[in-house]
């Protein structure tokens, strides 16, 4: 099968597209054919083997997984044993921690959803990461009660877009923060308000909110303190900005919140039936062809995405 690889850490012109064994099935997993993926910044951090601790878990020195990749949407080609919820051909999305730029993904079944009838695979590939990361971080990490103001920081991205979508279909009220070029459609996903970061200094509001999440990584301690009654932290601009804000929190009673998302099939499931009633839509701002996919990378380290970025697989 086709996938693109690497051997070493680095930028995304390291990745060559080669064949490489199929992977084979194991118990508790199933066989996706690949039809779409979409771009992560955890791609390229994981890429470029930085910040270097997340080395002691993607190796040290050299990578340990050749294939990069983590969002993909496809149908299923075979399945293991201990498998009773999914059939061979049924249409699928998912995540894992890197593999997924291939033809061909053996992942477990319980990180894996059923795509709604009416999504397509460029658009359920962009779901995972970034609606897993929304999701956990209203839901499970704030709390999100329905009534309540919510403030998103970075509400035109991957993350941020779909926290706009998921925090109105659980009655909140929304506040958005973004550029100016970006406020009608911050204002299409269903913010109430939008506040423009150009015009507007973030650093200065003093606008008060039940939850302050901050996807795109820029919110001082002070910030949180300031505007909200909890917080979430979910991007970091540097690694030297999220640890002095968290060790500012060490020691305030201000209740901040730093969290990983993980891939599970209940909220899986919950992101799909947002999309199916329609209440929620994963916006495809740009989309690439697979042997692109270095390309895609190196559009999404820029850091100026509006929603997601796909890369399409051939259909045959």
């Amino acid at each position: 099968m086709k996938a693109f690889t690497r051997s070493k850490y680095g930028g995304p012109e390291l990745l060559q597209l080669e064949e490489v064994e199929k992977p084979s099935l194991k118990d508790g997993h199933i066989l996706v054919k690949v039809l779409a993926n979409s771009a992560n910044p955890a791609d390229w951090h994981i890429l470029r083997g930085k910040p270097f601790f997340a080395r002691f878990s993607f190796g040290l020195f050299y990578p340990k997984e050749k294939i990069l990749g983590a969002d993909f949407a496809g149908v299923v080609e075979e399945v293991g044993n201990n498998v009773d919820r999914l059939r061979i051909g049924d249409r699928v999305f998912g995540e894992t921690l890197g593999a997924a730029f291939a033809q061909y993904v053996c992942v477990p079944a319980e990180v894996c959803g059923i795509m709604p009838r009416n999504a397509s695979f460029p658009e359920m590939a962009s779901v995972p990461v970034a609606g897993l990361t929304a999701l956990q971080a209203l839901i499970t990490n704030g709390q999100l009660k329905e009534g309540e103001s919510v403030l998103i920081n970075g509400s035109s991205g991957g993350v941020g877009h779909f926290a706009v979508q998921i925090a109105k279909a659980y009655g909140a009220e929304v506040t958005g923060v973004c550029s100016t070029k970006n406020v009608d459609f911050v204002r299409s996903l269903g913010a109430d308000e939008v506040i423009a970061y150009d015009r507007i200094d973030i650093h200065k509001h003093m606008g008060r909110y039940s939850l302050i999440i901050d996807s795109h990584g820029n919110l001082t301690h002070n910030d949180y303190m300031r505007m909200g009654d909890r917080g979430v932290m979910v991007g970091f601009t540097t690694i030297g900005h999220m640890i002095r804000v968290l060790l500012q929190n060490t020691f305030s009673k201000f209740p901040l919140k730093q969290f990983t998302a993980e891939a599970n099939r209940t909220d899986l499931e919950t992101l799909a039936s947002l999309i199916e009633s329609g209440k929620v839509k994963a916006y495809v701002g740009k989309t690439y062809p697979y042997t692109q996919i270095p390309e895609a990378i190196k559009y999404i380290e820029a850091m100026r995405t509006k929603g997601k970025v796909a890369m399409v697989w051939e259909q045959g």
